[in-house]
């Protein structure tokens, strides 16, 4: 099992941004990785997957364009840039792993991160 350990998390003001990374002692570059979000008494919910090389990405629809996801400037890294953060944007950020790009019903994620608190305050 990889571990994968979240970063970056924090308290932000509404509007503000944050950026996330998910670390690893091994390398990932062979694959494909996401983030997930979920709040209390909530289901865990895709936010973004990127495939190994960094070519193609998937969103939830709802977040498109507010946030996005990298790794071509992260080492053994994967990035989660957060904009315009709203007060609903408020949850537990989990970074995954899976053998293909996530966002798809039938892709399973190997290894998850332990999540990183967003806190995003009026």
């Amino acid at each position: 099992q990889v571990l994968l350990v979240e970063s970056g998390g924090g308290l932000v003001q509404a509007g503000d941004s944050l950026r996330l990374s998910c670390a690893s002692g091994r390398h990932l570059c062979s694959a494909a990785m996401g983030w997930f979000r979920q709040a209390p008494g909530e289901e865990r919910e895709f936010i973004a997957g990127i495939n190994w090389s960094g070519t193609r990405t998937r969103f939830k629809d709802a977040l498109k364009g507010r946030f996005i996801i990298s790794r071509e400037d992260c080492k053994d890294t994967v990035c989660l840039q957060m904009n315009s953060l709203k007060t609903d944007d408020t949850s537990v950020y989990y970074c995954a792993k899976a053998p293909e790009i996530l966002g798809m019903a039938h892709v399973t994620v190997e290894d998850w991160g332990k999540g990183a608190q967003v806190t995003v305050s009026s």
